[in-house]
C-alpha cells in the first residue's frame, strides 16, 4: 500500500485525474467518471456494513461481560 499524507493523496488522485483528462476521449473520461464513482459507493456501503457488524459484536461483547458480571451478583444476593 502506498503510504501518503491527506495532502499527498489530493495532489497524487488530481494529477492522474489531469493526466487522464489529457490522454482520454471526452466519452473515456465519463464512462471512468461514472466507474470510479460507483467504486466509492460499493467500497461506502461495504465498509458502512463491515462497521455495523464489528460494532453489533463488539456490543454483544460488552453485555455478555456486563450479563456474566451480574450472575456472580446474583448468586452472591440468593445466598444471604
Amino acid at each position: 500500500m502506498i503510504i501518503m499524507d491527506e495532502c499527498e493523496l489530493i495532489i497524487f488522485i488530481s494529477t492522474v485525474a489531469c493526466s487522464l483528462s489529457k490522454c482520454c476521449s471526452t466519452d473515456d473520461l465519463n464512462l471512468l467518471s461514472t466507474v470510479f464513482s460507483q467504486l466509492g459507493d460499493s467500497l461506502a456501503t461495504i465498509l458502512a456494513k463491515r462497521q455495523l457488524l464489528e460494532n453489533n459484536a463488539a456490543n454483544n461483547k460488552i453485555n455478555n461481560m456486563k450479563d456474566d458480571s451480574n450472575i456472580g451478583t446474583n448468586m452472591e444476593d440468593e445466598e444471604d
